[in-house]
């Protein structure tokens, strides 16, 4: 969390190591444009147009600069020069793309469907939902809470956006420093109140972003 977006050079921009293979860079890069496909509750939608278009822009400076070989090389010169680039020695290129985004096409035979109605009548009677929803800030143990009041799974919600298990059970144990930018959190938090039926969304993922040490809002 210690970045923001743009101030990530091209290899954290893509989230893979500085000795990552082609295959891994392209992987990494289809993988971050599933964030902004109109059917993924992690969606563009969560983004303002000027957010969504930097960010895109960014992606794609990035994975043309590594994808060519002497782009690369120039590229990674340049960070040496500026003391960043640390390529770790005598360690080969990891044999699966290291993601932010889980794009893991399995179909799971989901024993339940979410019934919106039942989530929101949940909320709506429960004390203590009532009362975190309440509060000027909300924690990620907070959203933990509220999602094993309603009884669903942390599975049910991974399925259902596609956000990675790992950054979801950091999210729940605030350990906020394993997290990605807060450009992509935001979208994070917004998908996982969505499959919860916390209303509204906008003002209590906003909640949340505060309660994030030295997040600045704007």
């Amino acid at each position: 969390m210690e970045k923001d977006f743009e101030q990530m050079n091209y290899y954290e921009m893509l989230d893979v190591a500085p000795n990552a293979s082609a295959m891994e860079i392209r992987s990494a890069y289809n993988a971050a444009l599933q964030m902004y496909q109109p059917d993924s509750l992690v969606s563009y939608s969560f983004f303002s147009k000027e957010e969504r278009n930097n960010i895109l822009f960014l992606l794609e400076q990035a994975y043309f600069t590594l994808i060519n070989e002497a782009q690369r090389t120039e590229y990674d010169k340049e960070l040496n020069q500026q003391g960043i680039l640390k390529k770790p020695d005598n360690i080969t290129a990891l044999k699966k793309p290291v993601n932010i985004f889980d794009i893991n096409r399995q179909k799971f035979k989901a024993t339940w469907k979410k019934d919106n109605d039942e989530l929101r009548r949940k909320i709506a009677q429960n004390p203590n939902i009532r009362d975190i929803l309440s509060q000027q800030e909300i924690k990620g143990s907070d959203l933990k809470t509220i999602r094993n009041e309603l009884g669903v799974a942390i599975e049910k919600i991974h399925q259902e956006t596609k956000i990675r298990l790992d950054y979801l059970n950091c999210i729940e144990l605030d350990e906020t420093g394993k997290l990605p930018a807060p450009v992509f959190l935001k979208g994070f938090i917004k998908a996982y109140l969505k499959s919860l039926c916390i209303e509204p969304v906008e003002e209590t993922s906003h909640r949340y972003m505060r309660s994030i040490p030295g997040q600045k809002l704007t």
